[in-house]
């Protein structure tokens, strides 16, 4: 092994490496690969966006289609779910990067990152690009497996694309529920069991799977009201496989893009600082 005379010093020592700044965004970069690196190397932490979501798609399709009447959507039932699929699926976003970070926590690769002259966000920068890609992944192959089911977009490319916009706005959302969950528990033991027993009643609580007209009233006012039913509402606008809201639906529904735009900005503002405190404190302590 051979030293370059660059290195040395004028004693012949070893010369300390120059430290160059390369910035917030070519560190986060580099943490987003690495997480995807972590993905590649165990596929098997894609079965969550590739077979859960096909898997919910053929169920709610096949199974409890034929019980669940959807009047006045284009192509019944089959293309009224998918928006909510989707959103399910986009949320869930929270729950992969709280496991993610969880676990990095108490291995000790934060620690590691954190010792390095990086900033300080590329770490939570890092994990929340590369959860939303990992969301993406489930989101596409279920815009593909509606397709084969019978789900279209009947709408024009730009409904379209704001569609999928908000979506992924909804997941960057979620992303920083993710982040406080992730950093104030001590365990991925603990992120399981917090995250199955609040996103699962979130999802199911709105008009992701059924109407909510059929729900008894006070049911019916907290689903209507529930940031997840906004989402949906919107999606099915966007791509043209609504049924139109009721009269006395709740104002979420009556206007349900620009409530899920004030949805995520209030969900971000409220939990993004809270995670930002929760984190430091944890990786300070």
């Amino acid at each position: 092994m051979t030293i370059d005379s660059a290195h040395l010093t004028a004693e012949g020592r070893l010369a300390r490496p120059e430290i160059r700044d390369t910035g917030l965004l070519r560190q986060s970069l580099a943490i987003t690969r690495r997480n995807l690196i972590h993905i590649k190397r165990m596929p098997e932490m894609l079965l969550d966006v590739t077979i859960q979501p096909v898997m919910f798609v053929l169920l709610f399709a096949y199974v409890f289609g034929g019980s669940i009447a959807v009047g006045g959507s284009p192509s019944g039932y089959r293309e009224w779910l998918m928006a909510g699929i989707m959103a399910q699926t986009i949320a869930f976003a929270s729950f992969i990067v709280a496991v993610g970070l969880t676990a990095d926590i108490d291995k000790g690769i934060v620690d590691r990152l954190r010792s390095l002259p990086i900033h300080p966000a590329a770490v939570l920068v890092g994990r929340s690009v590369s959860s939303l890609m990992h969301s993406s992944i489930g989101v596409l192959i279920m815009s593909l497996t509606g397709l084969i089911v019978g789900w279209r977009i009947r709408d024009g490319f730009a409904d379209a694309v704001l569609a999928y916009v908000l979506l992924l706005s909804w997941g960057f959302a979620m992303i920083w529920v993710g982040i406080l969950v992730g950093s104030a528990m001590r365990s991925v033991e603990a992120v399981n069991g917090l995250m199955f027993a609040t996103m699962f009643p979130i999802t199911f609580l709105a008009d992701t799977f059924a109407p909510t007209e059929h729900m008894p009233s006070w049911l019916r006012t907290v689903a209507e009201w529930n940031p997840m039913s906004s989402l949906v509402q919107a999606l099915r606008e966007l791509w043209g496989n609504d049924v139109p809201a009721p009269a006395d639906a709740a104002l979420p529904l009556q206007h349900p893009v620009l409530s899920t735009l004030i949805w995520v900005v209030v969900i971000t503002a409220v939990t993004a600082p809270l995670a930002l405190r929760a984190f430091n404190k944890r990786t300070r302590d």
